[in-house]
């Protein structure tokens, strides 16, 4: 299981702001070890997902290009402050993690 994911959710009238911190190490596959000049294998979150009420309200893809511990912010509308918003992130090799925080 990952690390979790950090979460500041906001609302102003119907309106919410996420803000996502993702720990992970998201390695690309074409950086070389230093020490035995190999490739380090490729490691990287593929998709996220965040669901309101069940429903999904954000959902992308990602591969290698992508920063080490990676940042998203998104809005959506239909939120009330009390709600929660459920992200979920899944990688190449298996590894997943999930967080649910109460929007402000």
């Amino acid at each position: 299981m990952g690390k979790p994911i950090k979460i500041r959710a906001k609302v102003k009238g119907d309106i919410a702001e996420v803000k996502a911190l993702m720990p992970h190490d998201m390695e690309s596959g074409l950086r070389r070890d230093p020490d035995t000049d190999e490739l380090v294998p490729a490691h990287y979150i593929t998709d996220v997902v965040a669901e309101h009420k069940g429903e999904v309200v954000m959902t992308a893809y990602w591969g290698t290009a992508v920063s080490k511990n990676p940042y998203v912010s998104f809005s959506f509308t239909g939120a009330a402050a009390g709600d929660t918003i459920k992200m979920h992130w899944n990688d190449n090799k298996g590894d997943s993690s999930t967080t649910e925080a109460v929007l402000k």
